[in-house]
């Protein structure tokens, strides 16, 4: 192991730790490990070998992480105040997830300290063809242990939806001119004078007063 390789699982166990007191949520907090254990995963992932039994390790390290950051997440307080949404991980929260993520550190740890003849033969005899399905099921427990716990927390808090919201921000409503029920305004009438009909013709035929 390097030491980046300790760094980035002692800053995942951190994360954690400092939810103890509780501490605002905010979607830079709730995305930060994600984005660690992305960085992880471009820079070691070489792909999920799926030769014999290699599969079934990487599904059941998947289905392992998913597991305890589900949980993680579930034992996590989430409480809204006036100034912000907070996060208090407790005893089991943080136990949980020292659990996946000291697990896997002492497991590397392990492995690269002596426990390379006893890995070699657990593989031999359970299928596992190589090093790089090790390698596939530890990235991949990390990365669902840390989507899971994320996708819980912000469901919690809603601050994921929220930040969308803003983000897509929202539209001023049309204003739409009042439509009147009553009945329509008469139409006005243009005034004119009636002439009798006999004066009319007198008036057509030139017909002067009689003297």
């Amino acid at each position: 192991m390097t030491f980046t390789d300790y760094l980035i699982d002692i800053s995942l166990i951190a994360i954690v730790l400092v939810q103890v007191k509780s501490r605002r949520l905010t979607v830079k907090s709730l995305l930060l490990p994600i984005g660690i254990v992305a960085y992880v995963a471009f820079n070691f992932l070489k792909g999920v070998p799926t030769a014999q039994n290699d599969l079934v390790l990487v599904i059941g390290a998947v289905a392992i992480g998913a597991t305890l950051g589900g949980l993680a997440g579930k034992f996590t307080t989430v409480t809204r105040r006036a100034d912000g949404v907070f996060a208090k991980a407790g005893l089991a929260a943080a136990a949980l997830w020292i659990l996946g993520t000291g697990g896997r550190l002492a497991f590397q740890v392990w492995a690269t300290h002596g426990g390379g003849p006893a890995i070699t033969h657990f593989s031999a005899t359970h299928g596992i063809t190589s090093a790089t399905a090790w390698t596939a099921a530890l990235i991949l427990m990390a990365l669902s242990e840390v989507v899971v716990r994320t996708a819980v927390l912000a469901w919690r808090s809603g601050l994921l939806s929220e930040g969308a919201a803003r983000a897509l921000g929202t539209a001023a409503p049309a204003t739409v001119a009042p439509v009147s029920t009553g009945p329509a305004p008469a139409s006005p009438v243009r005034s004119r004078t009636l002439v009798p009909s006999g004066v009319g013709s007198m008036m057509d035929s030139g017909d002067g007063p009689l003297s």
